[in-house]
């Protein structure tokens, strides 16, 4: 193997290589290895930026697990459940439970002098946790809400705000219809944006005070409880940990408790992100066989420009096994070369999106309006030993052609 490699190196670095008929064989087999490494980069570190993007996004205003009424959930009848004091604190036993936020929602219509909307107000507390909303906001701030006080206090989205021509700071009337008409005036003090439709078309934030009002429900009631865990890759687990501590257990009032995970609660999200996994490996795919396509046609076209040498080689004693050694070699220093090339295309172009967001997307179909990059140095890796190992592992056959040259008939040739 020593002299088979040494053998090779020297024909890689001959300089006399450039005047050979295989040079371009071989400049189009380095380029064919660094186009398909460079692509499955990039299609890779896209592909986990925009599920990692939209999953943060979905989970950041939907959460991870709701616990709720079991009639909201599955019959989707809006009623109320109270979570007590004693049922929070052996939740908050569960292992893997990150945070536990109360919230209660009632419909209304905004009404401007021009126009009018119907709404989704979604109300929260002071343990609300609202960093994904602080790091949505466009303008404004996100009040101080409270669950003893009303604050007449409201966030709204953009497209809301875009479509009924509200700024920030106006006052606006909310109406909410049930047995009597209701009316109550909020200032807008903070204006988001998700660029999820399912939320920015609908959803206003205000204090859970007003929104249980607004219900005509008791103080202890409330829609549920959003749970937030540590590891979004286990809130499978973690709900079925949950599902056991609710189990048969009813309210003061007998209403009984159910859950449901973000994955049911937007499950045409998540199948359609699931989807982008089989794209990725058909390009994945794809640039292996054009990669490993044209290292065959390299390689073969290598071996029969080199025939005077593997009958020189075979006539001073060497095996056909030591000779389809040297050429192996002589193409891991070829595969390896556009490996390099590869990754400073590909690395290249993540980065430059990265800092720069030079890729535009439609916010209103994909979600984001740039496209998201994510830069996973593992997974970088792995498709960096699997282009070489699967690369090379096809070669092997075709350099068994080295076996039919004749020793005698290419040295007469010679």
């Amino acid at each position: 193997m020593g002299l088979s490699f040494f053998i090779a190196k020297r024909i890689y670095s001959d300089r006399e290589q450039k005047k050979n008929v295989s040079k371009p064989a071989i400049q189009i087999a380095i380029s064919g290895i660094a186009i398909g490494l460079a692509v499955m980069i990039v299609s890779v570190c896209v592909v986990l930026g925009f599920k990692h993007t939209i999953r943060d996004k979905v989970m950041g205003m939907g959460n991870h697990i709701t616990v709720s009424n079991f009639h909201t959930i599955y019959a989707n009848e809006l009623r109320p459940i109270c979570i007590s004091d004693s049922l929070v604190a052996n939740l908050r036993q569960v292992d893997g439970i990150k945070h536990i936020q109360k919230f209660v929602t009632t419909q209304g219509i905004i009404k401007t002098e021009d126009n009018f909307m119907g709404v989704a107000i979604k109300g929260i507390d002071e343990e609300y946790d609202t960093t994904f909303i602080h790091n949505s906001l466009r303008e404004g701030h996100i009040p101080s809400f409270s669950g003893d006080k009303g604050s007449n206090k409201i966030v709204i989205s953009k497209w809301i705000a875009d479509k009924l021509n509200i700024s920030l700071g106006d006052r606006i009337f909310l109406y909410f219809i049930a047995e009597n008409v209701k009316v109550r005036r909020f200032t807008v003090e903070g204006i988001y944006e998700t660029n999820m439709t399912q939320f920015d078309k609908l959803l206003c934030i205000t204090d859970i005070y007003t929104t249980t009002r607004l219900n005509g429900w008791e103080k202890d009631q409330c829609e549920g409880a959003e749970i937030i865990v540590n590891n979004p890759q286990n809130i499978l687990e973690t709900e079925s940990k949950i599902v056991d501590n609710i189990n048969k257990i009813t309210d003061r009032k007998g209403e009984s408790f159910a859950s449901i995970n973000i994955f049911d609660a937007y499950p045409q999200i998540f199948s359609w992100l699931n989807l982008l996994d089989m794209n990725v490996w058909i390009i994945l795919i794809l640039m292996l066989c054009v990669a490993g396509f044209t290292m065959i046609a390299g390689l073969l076209i290598i071996i029969l420009e080199r025939t005077s040498m593997i009958g020189t080689l075979k006539a001073l004693g060497a095996s056909n096994k030591n000779i389809r050694h040297i050429f192996l070699w002589f193409s891991v220093f070829i595969i390896a070369k556009g490996i390099i090339i590869g990754d400073i295309i590909g690395i290249g172009i993540i980065a430059l999106q990265h800092y720069t967001g030079i890729i535009k997307l439609d916010p209103s179909t994909y979600y984001v309006d740039i496209v998201p990059v994510e830069f996973n140095i593992h997974l970088i890796a792995l498709l960096n030993i699997a282009t070489l190992l699967i690369c090379t592992l096809v070669l092997i056959a075709p350099s068994y052609l080295v076996a039919h040259i004749s020793p005698t008939k290419t040295m007469k040739f010679g």
